[in-house]
């Protein structure tokens, strides 16, 4: 393995452009963002047979066999950033998907936990802000005990598993 350490800002940086790409060979990511969400749809996608829509699809990242769209987030935590926070949820009031997939991933991007989050839910759970014109949610743990919200957390960690 390489010694980081020694490495310059601009050869960490290569390094990791050069990782994204070889992920993005091996299907593994879908774009030059950071990893994570792209993993998280790739995992969701896996464990459940999804389709995946293209980048450009507003509102929701993936539909099953009855058509039922999901927005797929992911957040890395980690002891640097505890935050819980997803990334934001635009036009949520105009119903742009049926299902929130969520899943926390730890620091070194293994699934600590996930679930599937009706709209009614996120909705009622969220708050907008207005700075960024979205609504924001937070995967906190007493997410998993709201009744309708269901623990997929072994589901997406077998996908894991299967990569």
């Amino acid at each position: 393995m390489t010694d980081l350490e020694h490495l310059s800002a601009k050869e960490l940086l290569r390094l990791h452009a050069g990782i994204l790409d070889e992920l993005r060979r091996r299907e593994v990511v879908r774009s030059s963002n950071g990893p994570a969400g792209d993993y998280a749809e790739l995992l969701f996608s896996r464990a459940f047979g999804w389709t995946l829509e293209t980048n450009s699809s507003a509102g929701y990242d993936a539909v099953d066999d009855r058509r039922l769209r999901y927005q797929i987030k992911c957040r890395r935590v980690s002891a640097r950033n505890p935050s819980r926070q997803l990334s934001a949820l635009r036009n949520l009031l105009n119903d742009p998907f049926d299902i929130l997939a969520a899943v926390l991933l730890d620091e070194n991007f293994d699934v600590s936990r996930a679930a599937l989050i009706p709209i009614s839910t996120v909705i009622e759970k969220s708050v907008y802000t207005r700075h960024v014109n979205a609504h924001r949610f937070m995967l906190r743990d007493s997410v998993w005990a709201i009744p309708g919200v269901v623990d997929v957390t072994e589901k997406v960690r077998q996908a894991q598993l299967s990569l």
